[in-house]
């Protein structure tokens, strides 16, 4: 896993819009995300719009993913939320189960879906990768998005 932050994709111009479905489930560290991901957009898309929509947890992210998507309204949609590793394979399986959903619409609406829900071992991970600025996950996925719109606008062109 990367330790550093990729460097900062080239800005985005024009009317443009990105919807961030979150988790309220571990609420604390989720917004860590959600602030961190709407400063790098802002900052690499200034005129963009940012829409977020709360959900009770990490699985219920698909679900209103594939709603925005279906509209084909927005130019990316990031999916943040943060699961915690237990004792069980449950955190594993939501894992997977909402990766596997998030690329499945990804694909099948054409809409770059960013997969900003995280699996942590513990806190303190948690912590570094949604509080923290040097391997911030938030940054991470605004930047992923203004890099595949761009990808995206240069294929449609």
């Amino acid at each position: 896993m990367s330790t550093a932050i990729s460097p900062r994709p080239r800005f985005l111009s024009g009317k443009r819009l990105f919807v961030i479905v979150a988790s309220q489930f571990n609420a604390a560290y989720v917004q860590g995300l959600i602030e961190h991901a709407t400063a790098e957009l802002g900052r690499l898309a200034p005129g963009a719009e940012i829409v977020l929509y709360q959900v009770p947890g990490a699985f219920e992210i698909p679900v209103v993913v594939r709603e925005v998507a279906s509209q084909k309204k927005a130019d990316a949609i990031l999916a943040l939320g943060l699961i915690l590793k237990g004792q069980t394979d449950h955190g594993d399986n939501l894992s997977r189960s909402v990766t596997d959903a998030l690329q499945r619409i990804a694909t099948e609406h054409g809409i770059p879906v960013l997969n900003g829900v995280l699996i942590v071992k513990d806190e303190t991970q948690a912590h570094e990768r949604c509080l923290g600025d040097q391997i911030n996950r938030g940054t991470e996925a605004g930047r992923a998005a203004i890099e595949i719109v761009n990808v995206m606008i240069a294929l449609r062109e």
